[in-house]
């Protein structure tokens, strides 16, 4: 079945040339050959043939396969990358002009990934490089390990362990090694890598429709990075079996691709095939690990996971496992600035998880459990009454709650206080209650644990917030500017991260208006008490007027003004109701 596709494309004959040009604006260090559309070259910008003192490194092949390889020239790996069209060899005239910009003195090698036609078109250009005096040399690299091992003369193909031979031999010649020793350490990598492929669509070539060979419910094993069929299509599998079969089929005894054996130490690449997103590939990663580790007895000394050597848009991994010794270790470690190459893959690995952190079981002032002391003193039986009456305030405000939560919200703001509410009765007889600031902390704990909603986020910042303010204050007791103090922070903190200020219809109305009040009685002298009563006051009368103004925070902003008009803010009416709660109970504790 033939389907269109959706592609950022003006011009399919374009692709390439206008994938270079992007790249080169967004890389700095990177700069191409005027010679389009014949010579696509892409190369290190601070490199000079005639002042270059390094062996360069040179690759490239068909596009369509980005980041590679153009995204992998930078100082420690490529020199240069040769870009072909879509899938097609590069044409000898384009290879010889990047050998031509690159090598200096000390030569060139060439990596070429094992298709007939870069190995011929690569080939000729070395040779005529040769004829014109330059130091040439050659790599071919064949790691593919899905297909049997060839009779013919086509060999295996190259594939995403291309990749780590470019690192290898980028690392070699930064490091000042001659042409020959750059070469053997290539030739060498080559050899000890293998990958397989696995799709689950084929790739969309530009200007072209896609078809779905594959069909629904099926995958490709072994295919190749131009589309081309694999070894066989199948069922699509769980991750965890398509991975073992992949492992199974690279490290095959019977094939002997790779001379790897157990007790080894090897580095892992994962690789998208260009539609794969990150997150599948981290999953792929993160089964195949372990299963190198406990199946294959092999010790994971590397892992670099990402879109390195894609197939267009195709859906699918590529695995490459490459045997690792101290040499392998210290090129694929080493610095290099080409832009593709994944950054802070390097050195060993610390442990991969670490315990969650809890909190520290008691407060740096005092040695008290947080538990009910078995004896409260008058702080203590204070902040009981207080807290008892906000509960039960809230919890026989229920069914109002909800009646004018269901006319201008979801209607549930009465059942996630009523949570809340209830959880905090629960919890009070294991509230340190003579320690004002953990209890308050507590009482957030009891919210974030029960409430849920936007509601419960906001409560638990408004009581952690205060929690903060009150851990600053003596042993002895929490004074009422202290009070209003953490009052004050608390409203501060649920405006700065829910967005919300006076005049909003939230419950900010209440508590803006009683913080307001309680700060000027207490400047003013008045008794604490009551400051405390007269601000809750100011609470009530500030929920009550949200009927006069209109929502801009909450579900009530979708709401007709008409309707708004004839109903408070349940988020303001519930802030009120326990604020004048807790004020009404303490004033009746003082006066008995």
């Amino acid at each position: 079945m033939a389907f269109p596709t959706k592609k950022l494309i003006d011009d399919p004959n374009d692709v390439v040339t206008e994938f270079i040009e992007g790249l080169v604006e967004t890389y700095p260090g990177l700069q191409y050959l005027d010679g389009f559309p014949q010579v696509k070259v892409v190369l290190r910008a601070d490199v000079s043939a005639a002042t270059y003192d390094k062996v360069a490194i040179i690759s490239g092949g068909g596009s369509g396969h980005e980041p590679a390889h153009a995204g992998f020239v930078g100082e420690g790996m490529l020199t240069a990358a040769i870009c072909g069209d879509i899938f097609s060899s590069p044409p000898v005239d384009s290879i010889l002009a990047g050998i031509r910009a690159v090598t200096g003195p000390k030569g060139c090698l060439l990596v070429v990934k094992n298709y007939t036609g870069d190995r011929l078109n690569f080939g000729l250009a070395a040779e005529i490089a040769k004829s014109e005096g330059y130091k040439v040399e050659t790599v071919i690299v064949g790691d593919d390990c899905a297909l049997p091992p060839p009779r013919g003369i086509a060999g295996r193909r190259g594939l995403a362990g291309t990749i780590l031979v470019h690192k290898v031999a980028g690392a070699a010649a930064a490091g000042g090694l001659s042409l020959a020793d750059v070469a053997a350490e290539a030739k060498h990598a080559s050899e000890i890598v293998g990958t397989m492929g696995v799709a689950l669509t084929v790739c969309t070539i530009p200007g072209q429709v896609a078809s779905d060979r594959l069909g629904p419910g099926k995958m490709e094993l072994g295919l190749g990075i131009h589309g081309e069929p694999g070894a066989a299509v199948a069922d699509i599998q769980p991750v965890n079996v398509v991975v073992s079969h992949v492992l199974q089929q690279i490290l095959s005894t019977e094939t002997n691709y790779v001379p790897i054996t157990r007790g080894e130490r090897v580095v892992l690449m994962v690789n998208g095939l260009g539609g794969t997103p990150t997150m599948e590939l981290m999953i792929t990663a993160g089964k195949t690990v372990p299963k190198l580790q406990l199946e294959h007895g092999l010790a994971v000394d590397r892992v670099y996971t990402g879109s390195f050597m894609t197939s267009l848009d195709m859906a699918g991994f590529s695995i490459s496992i490459m045997k690792a010794d101290p040499v392998i270790l210290q090129r694929l470690d080493a610095p290099t600035k080409a832009p593709y190459w994944p950054v802070a893959a390097d050195g060993n690995h610390p442990p991969a998880k670490i315990p969650v952190p809890i909190p520290a079981s008691r407060t740096a002032k005092t040695d008290e459990p947080r538990s009910r002391p078995q004896q409260l003193n008058e702080q203590g039986q204070i902040l009981e009454v207080a807290i008892e009456a906000a509960a039960n305030a809230i919890i026989n405000l229920k069914d109002n709650l909800n009646e004018w939560d269901g006319k201008v919200g979801d209607g549930d703001c009465g059942s996630t206080m009523y949570r809340g509410a209830k959880a905090i009765l629960e919890d009070i007889k294991d509230y340190p209650l003579n320690d004002a600031s953990e209890t308050v902390g507590e009482i957030g704990s009891s919210i974030g644990r029960s409430m849920g909603g936007t509601s419960g986020i906001i409560y638990t910042i408004f009581f952690k917030a205060a929690h903060s303010v009150l851990k600053a204050s003596s042993h002895s007791g929490v004074t009422s500017k202290q009070w209003a103090e953490a009052l004050a922070t608390s409203i501060a903190a649920v405006s700065k991260y829910g967005g919300a200020s006076a005049g909003y219809r939230t419950l900010l109305d209440a508590l803006i208006p009683a913080s307001s009040v309680l700060e000027e009685k207490l400047n003013s002298g008045d008794d604490p008490c009551t400051a405390f009563v007269l601000s809750s006051e100011a609470a009530l009368a500030g929920a009550q007027s949200t009927v006069d103004m209109q929502a801009q925070a909450g579900r009530s902003t979708y709401i007709s003004g008409e309707i708004l008009s004839t109903i408070p803010d349940p988020g303001a009416m519930a802030a009120a109701t326990w604020y004048r709660a807790a004020a009404l109970a303490v004033k009746a504790k003082y006066q008995s």
